[in-house]
């Protein structure tokens, strides 16, 4: 849906205009309002309509540094309602009136208005220009003013100011909806605004001439339009039709069209009565999307009309549209170059991911959380070969199943209760020729996973309520923080949707395993939070040697935290960040000095049993699963270390009771913690 913001000095007024096109157009423009203290108030805001209804240039030039390049301007012609006039007619001859508006420039305007619609009998200046003190006056304000006078003797509230019909008939033409000015309603609205506009008016429908609308609206269409009567003779045929056809209006108008354009369906229509759906025809060897509609009226039969478009057209206005997407937040902002870091572990991740971005084969991104996985996926996309198309990103595990399939299959019109008139397109749809990211893939559900692995295969979406299959060329790259191979064993992922997506597999390394790119991202973040604080060696360290369970998006949030602090100087103590919580380094601070020696003392001849049990229970967390003392004694025999499963129980409650691993009950499993970590790390260095 095309967009029209209204811009005006007031929000009064602007709500006027607002009211005035959106009871004439309803829900066939999407409309933004803006106040010129809301721009001036808040300068980020960028207005990307398609087209700005503004009053004046003056109030242009105000704001054109929040208007896009892309925008049409659209100066809006203003008068007042019939019975504002009546108010200014019924003021004596020859009295001296002040006119209050929003601005000089527009209080002039107005002026002229009200002289050109017949009020030449009294005599109007301009509030802006009035220096006289005569308290004998007449004010008239137009809806509410912040500048009427307290000690005027008469004041005339004429309401507010409205916009004239030339206007309404620009905003028609503008979104192609001229064919909407003919309503019943709309006629009825022109009779309750004054206007100097008479011989528009007259054209409007006032004499209910019609063949200047219709060729007003041939020209506007921006399709191929050719219409027939009961009996297929040719009355209507547009220039864009003739451009398709390759015909001459000679040829053509008052011909019969089953015999002159056999390719077009008109047969049918006439001979049923039914329209016929968008097909591809081809016409002059291209390939045309027509579809014709009857014309009824009163059960009666009087003709039909094709509307034909060339299918290249047709591919590059939906391209256009979906351009005009990626300014409103489908586009990729991150490159390889914002991806911090040269330890051995990314640099190799990066340099995999690179070469990925050259194919346009799936791609299946694997990470902890917080690991930057779409910071990847959005790297990759830029670096392919559809980087000037759309980056389409979804959470798979922030939509109820419903709501999930309608955003990327897209609706149609009706499809259930909610769905907005016209239907509405796709994820799939929105990222052609583009790049879709599924975050979270292994949330989404198996009747979606189906339909997914329909897509793939096909290249070809549905929409919701609909039939008509949609073609689509994109790129999936889909990311997840879960052990997918493990939930594909356990039936919990679909494996042919598996295979489909695990074509290019990357894998990004936990923070903890760069730890020598943390003191490095530190100084990195605090640059783009404009901070100076320095780092303590005691604060490295402590940064260096501490788990982030979280990741980067952690360490950032840490960096956040600091830079708040406004502090020049940071040491360990100001890190936010419990002593159970710390490190898995080897380094023990006084608490878990404390509880690694009684857990020695009590250990006794088994540290061993207990360092394979530790062992174990980091592998199962860094390969994100559940383990418990079943598991752990049958890979104890498979690798010959003889300890029992009662034995690894016990170990188990000793590991619980020293806060080393955590026992969750039923399927849960044991998870080690972050002590758990730093102590093994400890105990194997001896």
């Amino acid at each position: 849906m095309k967009t029209l913001a209204i811009v005006s000095y007031t929000a009064e007024s602007v709500n006027s205009y607002y009211n005035q096109i959106e009871s004439l157009f309803s829900d066939k423009i999407s409309i933004e309002k803006y106040a010129l203290e809301d721009l001036k108030n808040h300068k980020e805001i960028n207005i990307d309509a398609d087209v700005l209804l503004i009053p004046s240039y003056h109030l242009f030039n105000k704001i054109k540094g929040n208007v896009s390049s892309n925008t049409e301007l659209l100066f809006a012609d203003r008068t007042i309602s019939k019975s504002g006039m009546d108010k200014i007619k019924r003021i004596k001859k020859d009295f001296r009136v002040v006119l209050i508006d929003e601005s000089p420039e527009m209080t002039e305007q107005m002026i002229s208005t009200i002289y050109q619609l017949g009020a030449r009998h009294i005599q109007l200046t301009s509030y802006w220009a009035d220096d006289s003190n005569d308290d004998d006056k007449i004010f008239i304000i137009l809806g509410q003013s912040d500048y009427t006078p307290k000690a005027s003797r008469e004041i005339i509230n004429v309401g507010n100011s409205l916009l004239d019909i030339n206007t309404i008939i620009d905003i028609g033409m503008k979104f192609d909806l001229f064919s909407v000015l003919d309503r019943k309603d709309v006629v009825r609205s022109y009779k309750e605004i004054e206007t100097a506009n008479f011989g528009l008016l007259k054209i409007m429908g006032v004499t209910n001439s019609r063949e200047s609308q219709l060729d007003i609206l041939l020209q506007a269409i921006d399709a191929g339009v050719i219409g027939v009567d009961a009996s297929g003779d040719i009355f209507l045929y547009n220039e864009i039709a003739r451009d398709i056809v390759k015909k001459g209006n000679e040829h053509v108008i008052n011909n019969n069209v089953l015999k002159l354009l056999p390719e077009i369906p008109f047969g049918y229509t006439l001979e049923n009565w039914k329209p016929v759906e968008e097909k591809i025809i081809k016409i002059n060897g291209c390939d045309v999307v027509v579809s014709v509609n009857p014309l009824l009226h009163s059960k009666k039969m009087y003709g039909a009309v094709a509307i034909i478009r060339k299918y290249s057209d047709l591919e590059k206005k939906e391209y256009l549209l979906r351009k005009k997407l990626i300014g409103k937040g489908y586009v990729a902002k991150y490159d390889f170059k914002d991806i911090f870091g040269k330890s051995n572990a990314i640099t190799e991740c990066k340099n995999i991911a690179k070469r990925m971005s050259k194919s346009n084969s799936s791609v299946l991104i694997t990470g902890e959380t917080g690991t930057g996985k779409e910071l990847f996926a959005q790297a990759i996309h830029n670096n392919s070969l559809r980087k000037e198309y759309q980056f389409v990103a979804v959470n798979c595990g922030a939509f109820p199943e419903s709501l999930l399939e309608s955003e990327l299959f897209g609706y149609e019109e009706g499809a259930f209760t909610g769905a907005r008139k016209g239907g509405k397109p796709g994820l799939f749809e929105l990222a052609h020729k583009g790049t879709l990211f599924l975050d979270e893939i292994t949330e989404m559900p198996m009747s979606l996973q189906v339909k997914l692995l329909r897509v793939l295969q096909e290249r070809e979406v549905v929409r919701l309520g609909g039939g008509r299959r949609i073609h689509v060329d994109i790129r999936i790259i889909a990311a997840t923080n879960k052990g997918i191979k493990e939930m594909v064993e356990m039936g919990e992922f679909r494996q042919d949707l598996f295979y489909r997506l695990n074509v290019l597999p990357l894998k990004i390394p936990p923070l903890r395993d760069r730890r020598e790119d943390i003191i490095g991202l530190v100084e990195y973040m605090k640059t783009t939070f404009d901070s100076e604080f320095t780092l303590t060696e005691r604060a490295k360290e402590f940064l260096s040697e501490y788990s982030w369970n979280g990741n980067v998006r952690e360490l950032r949030n840490c960096v956040e935290y600091l830079v708040n602090l406004g502090l020049n100087e940071i040491d360990d103590k100001d890190i936010p960040i419990d002593y159970e919580d710390r490190a898995i380094g080897t380094k023990l601070f006084l608490p878990e000095q404390d509880a690694m020696t009684e857990f020695l003392e009590n250990t006794g001849g088994n540290l061993r049993k207990y360092i394979f049990v530790l062992e174990e229970l980091k592998n199962a967390y860094i390969n994100n699963k559940r383990i418990g003392r079943r598991s752990i004694s049958e890979i104890a025999r498979k690798k010959n270390i003889f300890i029992s499963e009662q034995e690894v129980r016990t170990v188990l409650l000793n590991l619980e009771r020293y806060k080393m691993a955590e026992i969750n009950t039923g399927r849960g499993g044991t998870v080690i913690t972050d002590f758990g970590i730093k102590a093994l790390n400890y105990l194997s260095k001896g």
